[in-house]
C-alpha cells in the first residue's frame, strides 16, 4: 500500500507509514470493508516473524490485538527512550550527529501520542534545537505544554513575554506565601523571621525558578529584570528576598555558569553566611566592606543589584539587630559609636539597602552617604534610652523603697529624648533602629521601655513603622504582654498614638485584627468596642479580611457568653540578640 499525498501532514502518513486518515480513506472507498481491515492488518500489524505465531494464541485467550501492539509499542518505546538517553550522555561530536538525524526522521509524528515521548527524548538530549522545531512547538499549545524544561529554556530564550507567561504565577504564589506568614493569626510560632536562609531558598518557587533558569545566563537576566521592575511597580520589598534567594539556590546547585558572572554573588553570600550565623566578625566585614568601596567606575550599576539584597527584609533584620547588640556591647564598656567600625558598615549596608527603590527609579547608581550626625547624635540618644532600661531592670532588683523608686520613675521612665524623635523624622536608618529597639524592650516585657518609644514610633520617616515585617513581629511579642492591655495608658500610646496613625494603611487592619484576635478578652468593654469599630473592614478590604473580622466578632461574643478564653502559651522568639554572639575586642578596631 502506498501513501497518497492528501493525507500528508496527519503525524504517521508523514514518514510514509499508513495512518487514520489512510485507513479511513480505504473503509470509504472500498467494496468489502472486512476485507480491507484484514488486508490493513496483514501489511501493517507486527512483521517480526517471531512474533506472528503469538496471535492466533492471543487471539483465543481474548486478548484484543490493539492491547498486544499497545503493550509491545510501550516496551519498545521504553527501550528507545533508554538508548537516546544513553546517546545524549556521550560525546558532543558523535551525540549531535546522530540525534540530528533521528530528530529529521522522527519529529513528523510529534503530533502522535503514543510516539511524542520519543521526540521529546531527542529534543531533550540535542544542545542546540533548530528554529524550525521550536517554532512548532510554540504554536501548539499542547505540544508546548508537553515539553520538558530543557527544551522550552530554549524557546524562553528569544521569547521573553512567553518566559514571563510561565513566571508570573510563580512570582505570585511567593508573595502569597510571604504574605499568609506576616498574616497568618491562627498560629503564633509561624513567625517571619524563623526559617534560616537555607530552609526558605528550599521552598517550591525558589527551586521551580533555579530549575527553569538551568544553566542559561540570558533566563536569570529576565528574572532579574522581572523582580526589579516588579519591586518599582509595587515596592514590595518580598522580590528583594527572592533575588537573593535564588542567586543564593543557584550557588547551592553550583551552577558556575551564572554565579561566575553575577558581580553581586560574593557579597550576597558573604552576607547571607552572616545571616545564617546569626554574626558578623571582624573579617566578614572587611570582606563586605570590600566589595562596596571597590566597585569599578563604570559598574555602578551594580549598586541597585546590591541595594534589593540589602533591601531584603531577612537583611535589614540582621543589620538592625546586630546594631542593637553591638550598641548594647558598647554601653557595657564604655564605647562610642562612631569608634565601632563595624557598627558604621552595618549602618551604611542599613542605608544602602533602605534606599534600593529610589536608587532603581532613578537610575542614579551613587550609594547614599550616611547622615554623621545618626552616629554622633542619634545612636547616644537612643544608648540612653537602653541605659534608662538597664537602671529600671536593676532598680527592679533591689529592696524596695519609695524614695529611691520615685527619682529612678522620675530620671528614668520619661519621654524619649527628643533627639530620637527628631532623627526618626529625618533619616530611614534612625527609624530602623528605633524600630528594632522597640522590639528588644518588647522581648524583655519591658513596659516602659516599650510605651516611651511606641509613643513616637508614628513619627519615623516614609512610615516605615506600619511596614508588615516589623508589625508582624511587633505584635507577635505583644500577644505575650496581653495583661498590660487592661491598662489605659498602654491602650492610649499603643493603640491612640501609635497604630490609629497608621489605620489610612490596609495591612495595619490586618495586624491589628490578628492582636484583638488574642488580646480582646483583656481589653476594657469601651476600649474594645472603639477597636471594632475603628478597623471595620471597608468595601476596599479583600474577602479575607471581611470574614476574618466576622469570625472575631463571633469569638468575643462568644468569650462574653463563656468567660475568658485559656492563656495563651508562651511563644519561643528565639531573639536574634540572644544568639548573635558579644562582639570581641576586635569590634573596637
Amino acid at each position: 500500500m502506498s501513501v497518497r499525498p492528501k493525507f500528508a501532514g496527519t503525524g504517521l502518513e508523514e514518514v510514509n507509514i499508513p495512518g487514520q486518515a489512510y485507513l479511513r480513506e480505504a473503509l470509504t472507498s472500498c467494496t468489502d470493508p472486512l476485507k480491507a481491515i484484514e488486508s490493513f492488518q496483514l501489511e501493517n500489524g507486527v512483521l517480526l516473524p517471531s512474533l506472528r505465531p503469538m496471535l492466533p494464541l492471543l487471539d483465543l485467550h481474548g486478548v484484543r490485538r490493539l492491547d498486544f501492539h499497545t503493550s509491545l509499542m510501550e516496551e519498545l518505546r521504553e527501550k528507545l527512550i533508554a538508548h537516546i538517553n544513553e546517546l545524549g550522555q556521550k560525546d558532543p561530536r558523535e551525540r549531535d550527529k546522530k540525534l540530528k538525524e533521528l530528530l529529521v526522521k522522527s519529529f513528523p509524528v510529534v503530533r502522535v501520542k503514543a510516539l511524542r515521548p520519543v521526540v521529546m527524548a531527542i529534543l531533550r538530549n540535542t544542545q542546540h534545537i533548530d528554529d524550525k522545531y521550536l517554532r512548532i512547538l510554540v504554536r501548539d499549545r499542547e505540544l508546548y505544554s508537553d515539553t520538558d524544561t530543557e527544551v522550552k529554556r530554549q524557546i524562553w530564550r528569544d521569547n521573553q513575554s512567553l518566559f514571563g507567561d510561565e513566571v508570573s504565577p510563580l512570582l505570585s504564589q511567593y508573595i502569597r506565601e510571604k504574605e499568609h506568614v506576616l498574616f497568618d493569626h491562627t498560629n503564633l510560632n509561624n513567625l517571619f523571621f524563623h526559617p534560616s536562609p537555607k530552609v526558605r531558598r528550599q521552598g517550591e518557587v525558589v527551586q521551580k525558578l533555579a530549575n527553569m533558569i538551568g544553566q542559561s545566563v540570558k533566563l536569570y537576566d529576565m528574572v532579574l529584570q522581572f523582580l526589579r521592575t516588579l519591586f518599582l511597580r509595587t515596592r514590595n520589598v518580598h522580590y528583594c528576598t527572592l533575588r537573593a534567594e535564588l542567586l543564593m539556590a543557584l550557588h547551592d546547585l553550583e551552577v558556575q555558569e551564572i554565579i561566575s558572572v553575577d558581580p553581586c554573588h560574593k557579597f550576597t553570600w558573604c552576607l547571607d553566611a552572616c545571616i545564617r550565623e546569626k554574626n558578623v566578625d571582624i573579617k566578614r566585614s572587611r570582606e563586605l566592606q570590600g566589595f562596596l568601596d571597590n566597585i569599578k567606575r563604570g559598574q555602578e550599576q551594580v549598586l541597585g543589584d546590591l541595594s534589593m539584597t540589602l533591601c531584603d527584609p531577612y537583611a535589614i533584620n540582621f543589620l538592625a539587630t546586630s546594631a542593637i547588640k553591638i550598641l548594647q556591647h558598647l554601653i557595657n564598656n564604655e564605647g562610642l559609636p562612631r569608634d565601632n567600625t563595624i557598627l558604621i558598615l552595618l549602618l551604611r549596608m542599613l542605608a544602602l539597602g533602605l534606599s534600593a527603590w529610589v536608587m532603581i527609579d532613578s537610575q542614579d547608581f551613587k550609594e547614599p552617604k550616611l547622615d554623621c550626625q545618626v552616629v554622633t547624635k542619634f545612636l547616644p540618644a537612643l544608648m540612653s534610652l537602653m541605659v534608662d532600661d538597664q537602671c529600671r531592670s536593676l532598680h527592679s532588683k533591689l529592696p524596695p523603697d519609695e524614695r529611691e523608686s520615685a527619682l529612678c520613675t522620675i530620671e528614668h521612665s520619661g519621654p524619649a529624648p527628643d533627639a530620637v524623635e527628631a532623627y526618626i523624622q529625618e533619616s530611614s536608618v534612625a527609624s530602623i533602629l528605633a524600630m528594632y529597639y522597640t522590639l528588644h524592650t518588647a522581648r524583655l516585657k519591658d513596659r516602659v521601655g516599650v510605651l516611651r518609644v511606641l509613643a513616637i514610633l508614628s513619627a519615623c520617616k516614609d512610615d516605615r513603622a506600619y511596614e508588615d515585617p516589623f508589625l508582624h513581629s511587633l505584635i507577635a511579642l505583644l500577644i505575650p504582654m496581653a495583661e498590660e492591655f487592661s491598662t489605659e495608658d498602654f491602650c492610649t500610646t499603643l493603640f491612640d498614638e501609635f497604630l490609629f496613625a497608621g489605620l489610612t494603611r490596609d495591612n495595619v487592619t490586618r495586624h491589628m485584627l490578628k492582636l484583638l484576635w488574642y488580646v480582646h478578652n483583656k481589653l476594657p468593654t469601651g476600649r474594645l468596642a472603639t477597636l471594632m469599630k475603628a478597623i471595620q473592614p471597608t468595601t476596599g478590604h479583600n474577602e479575607t479580611v471581611h470574614k476574618l473580622y466576622e469570625t472575631l466578632q463571633e469569638r468575643i461574643g462568644a468569650t462574653m457568653h463563656e468567660g475568658p478564653i485559656p492563656e495563651q502559651p508562651e511563644i519561643d522568639f528565639d531573639s536574634p540578640l540572644k544568639s548573635v554572639p558579644t562582639p570581641g575586642p576586635a569590634y573596637m578596631q
